[in-house]
């Protein structure tokens, strides 16, 4: 198993989130699950050929998203379990289903 990974992700904030607010919006105020049928949107587009991190760098709550969602290189230990989780499982070059953290929820893109 690889010591580090690299990956994008697209970030949806809600309500819930630990901290409701981003870049893009300094109030968010969309429930968790308006917050999944975006992200599905999403992912769908994405899966049709849309690019990753075009897409995130327009809709993206987090601020990776001037970077097109870009985390860099982590190893394990420094996100969310449930990210982590989800990012080492995955194969490079591989999209991720709909990942739930404190943050709010995410799909995610291994690209190293």
């Amino acid at each position: 198993m690889a010591d580090t990974v690299r990956a994008s992700h697209l970030l949806v904030k809600h309500r819930g989130s630990r901290r409701p607010a981003s870049w893009r919006n300094p109030e968010i105020t969309i429930t968790k699950d308006e917050a999944i049928s975006l992200l599905r949107e999403y992912r769908s587009r994405i899966l049709a050929g849309e690019d990753f991190a075009q897409l995130a760098s327009k809709v993206s709550d987090c601020s990776s998203a001037k970077r097109g969602g870009d985390l860099g290189p982590f190893s394990r230990g420094q996100m969310q379990k449930p990210f982590e989780d989800a990012t080492y499982a995955l194969s490079v070059g591989e999209l991720s289903d709909i990942v739930d953290t404190d943050s709010g929820v995410h799909i995610i893109l291994r690209t190293g």
